[in-house]
């Protein structure tokens, strides 16, 4: 059985969870917490397993992978029973050029230990923190919300869920999480409604694993 090791509240994990959950594969979960013991992705084992001090990590068998996209993409070829891109070249290269968007560009910006950084090393205090959080979702997603007009039905492009979804659907629980006003992004916000409703989406919420405290 294929072992994901994630957190609840990584971005990174609650995307490769809803790509799982969409294709039915059968996995254990195991909990690395980021901020209990000092960050258990920290401890000797976990770093044998994955030298960046990261989430997730994918174990299948003697086979392990880093990176959820990578991992999402590993899924992909071994089950596109249900497909997470277009089938069309043009189609499938926009798709992944927007979860790039949000995964490489917006994320990256916000994650736990660039926030750890501000404060610990840099000493930025929490309404300084909170107003850089602020400052990259916004931009990022005044951006995302351009490209959706074009593009969204349900949602990210068209009624077909996509990786883009899968993407964006974390980042949104952030901004929630770190009180972003989403009033400006309608159709970010419809998406998010939308996909919510899927029980894939809804069984890879942060607050419905195990390990939420």
């Amino acid at each position: 059985m294929m072992k994901l090791f994630g957190y609840w509240r990584s971005s990174a994990a609650y995307r490769v969870r809803i790509a799982l959950n969409l294709k039915h594969i059968e996995h254990e979960q195991i909990s690395v917490h980021l901020v209990k013991d000092g960050g258990q992705q920290h401890s000797k084992d976990y770093i044998e397993l994955n030298p960046n001090h990261l989430v997730p990590t994918l174990v299948d068998g003697e086979f392990s992978l880093n990176q959820s996209l990578a991992i999402i993409d590993y899924l992909e070829d071994l089950d596109n029973s249900v497909a997470l891109y277009p089938q069309n070249i043009k189609d499938k290269a926009l798709v992944k050029a927007f979860a790039y968007d949000l995964a490489m560009d917006i994320h990256p910006l916000n994650n736990l230990r660039v926030l750890q950084y501000l404060s610990k090393q840099l000493n930025v205090t929490d309404d300084q923190k909170t107003a850089w959080y602020h400052h990259w979702i916004e931009q990022g997603f005044t951006a995302i919300e351009k490209r959706l007009a074009s593009s969204a039905g349900k949602y990210c492009f068209g009624n077909q869920v996509t990786i883009a979804d899968l993407c964006l659907i974390p980042q949104i629980y952030n901004a929630q999480r770190f009180s972003v006003n989403m009033r400006a992004f309608p159709v970010i916000n419809s998406i998010n409604e939308n996909c919510n409703k899927l029980h894939p989406f809804i069984d890879a919420l942060p607050e419905n694993q195990d390990d939420a405290n």
